[in-house]
């Protein structure tokens, strides 16, 4: 609740909390499916700010999902956000440092670290927050039946395990070795 409150006090118009003992231990589609409704029922947006990536998976699935959803154009891993016309120009990061995209609105924008810290408030800000209300949505708000949410449950994330077997194959000459590796190769039916 202190994020609504913030939120609030550095200038949002208003604040949907979520809320529904059905929304608990969803995976990345049930949780972009639930924001899209979300958004939708809010009505009309020009842009829709989202994380980067999940703490837990880093998967980085919402916010792709959310506008797969709404249909709309994304932006990933932003660092520098600027209005234009009738969209929006933003340095998106990339490895050799970043590039340029534009897009038209409404879109989405992931954004994480590099695109900086919400401001400070006040404490005069922060206590007129208190006065603003922050509206909690159930699911039967949303419309959303819990069979429309069920997915697959991850379980476990792990790194299979490779049982890799490597044979050298060797030769006086490297003719030799090359005959070998010939007689292997049809041996195992590598080659015919």
């Amino acid at each position: 609740m202190a994020l609504a409150r913030k939120a609030l006090a550095t200038g949002a118009d208003q604040v949907v909390l979520i809320e529904d003992s059905t929304f608990e231990d969803l995976n990345n589609h049930a949780t972009a499916f639930i924001l899209a409704a979300a958004i939708l029922k809010v009505g009309k947006y020009d842009l829709i700010l989202t994380g980067r990536q999940a703490a837990d998976t880093n998967a980085g699935f919402v916010g792709s999902g959310i506008a797969e959803i709404l249909g709309i154009p994304i932006i990933t891993i932003s660092k520098n956000i600027e209005p234009i016309n009738d969209g929006v120009r933003v340095e998106r990061v990339v490895a050799e440092g970043y590039e340029e995209i534009e897009a038209p609105i409404p879109a989405l924008i992931t954004v994480s670290n590099e695109s900086g810290e919400l401001r400070s408030v006040s404490i005069k800000e922060m206590l007129a927050s208190q006065k603003r209300p922050v509206k909690t949505w159930k699911a039967n708000r949303l419309d959303i039946k819990y069979s429309e949410i069920c997915r697959p449950r991850l379980v476990d994330i792990y790194i299979p395990q490779n049982d890799v077997k490597c044979k050298l194959i060797t030769g006086m000459t490297e003719e030799e070795s090359g005959e070998n590796l010939a007689i292997k190769l049809k041996e195992t039916g590598i080659v015919r």
